[in-house]
């Protein structure tokens, strides 16, 4: 089985002591892309080091993560462009809004995450959203954006059923990780209602561990959970699981655009 990790911070400094033993064990699990985000300018070398070390397994994006827009967010979205321009990446992400720890930056950030969104379709590629506290500035934003040339992923969806299918009517997959295992996460109760054609598996590693290690460290060998909680959610054998999420995966992020 093959399994894809669609959101994971692997240049995090959580794992600058056994990187490499960390990403061998998810390989070893079956887990053989890892899908890497950014943050800011100060972990893009990090990335590029990552990519360099791993080359047929790291894929990376390019972004700046909402909970990073302050005062200097024209500089670092200068810096994204500038990263576009040189190169290529798979998405623009991880990008949105975040009202949870900070509100008083909300027109900013929702500057940001507009002007990313339009950097997406220049360059035909998705966008991976994060959103917390904040369905309403998000659906708000992708509405003004909304068309054939949006699309992308939700990631670490944790709303009600009516906003996972307004999710899915932007073009968005929704990114599934170890939010589905708490017993208070809720999302395990109705996705069986959402079509296994709009998941696809993350871990946002070394965020959100799954049971039974909520509270720790969450690594990418991890996703495997994740992916056998859907199973019993969905009544699917762990294989077909694996491969479509895998395949919706591909269809975000290597389907050509016109």
């Amino acid at each position: 089985m093959n399994f894809t990790d669609t959101h994971t911070h692997l240049y995090s400094e959580s794992f600058d002591e056994d990187q490499d033993v960390m990403i061998q064990r998810a390989i070893d699990a079956g887990v053989n892309r890892f899908f890497i985000p950014a943050i800011d300018s100060e972990y893009t070398e990090r990335m590029y080091a990552l990519e360099k070390n791993y080359p047929d397994h790291m894929f990376l994006m390019a972004g700046l993560h909402p909970t990073h827009v302050k005062e200097n967010y024209e500089e670092e979205l200068a810096h994204v462009e500038a990263q576009f321009a040189a190169r290529d990446f798979y998405a623009v992400g991880e990008i949105g809004i975040d009202l949870y720890w900070d509100k008083s930056t909300l027109e900013i950030q929702r500057d940001a995450f507009k002007r990313q969104i339009q950097l997406a379709k220049k360059y035909k590629k998705p966008i991976v959203i994060h959103c917390r506290e904040a369905f309403d500035e998000v659906f708000e934003v992708l509405e003004s954006e909304k068309g054939d040339d949006l699309f992308g992923i939700f990631h670490c969806f944790s709303g009600t059923k009516e906003q996972a299918e307004q999710a899915i009517n932007y073009n968005m997959k929704l990114g599934i990780g170890g939010v589905a295992t708490f017993k208070n996460g809720k999302i395990d109760q109705f996705l069986a209602e959402i079509p296994l054609s709009h998941i696809v598996l993350e871990t946002d590693a070394p965020y959100l561990s799954p049971v039974p290690y909520r509270g720790k460290r969450n690594e990418s060998s991890y996703v495997v959970l994740v992916a056998e909680k859907l199973a019993t959610i969905y009544q699917k054998p762990l294989d077909e699981i694996a491969a479509i999420t895998t395949s919706n995966a591909d269809e975000v992020f290597f389907t050509k655009r016109a």
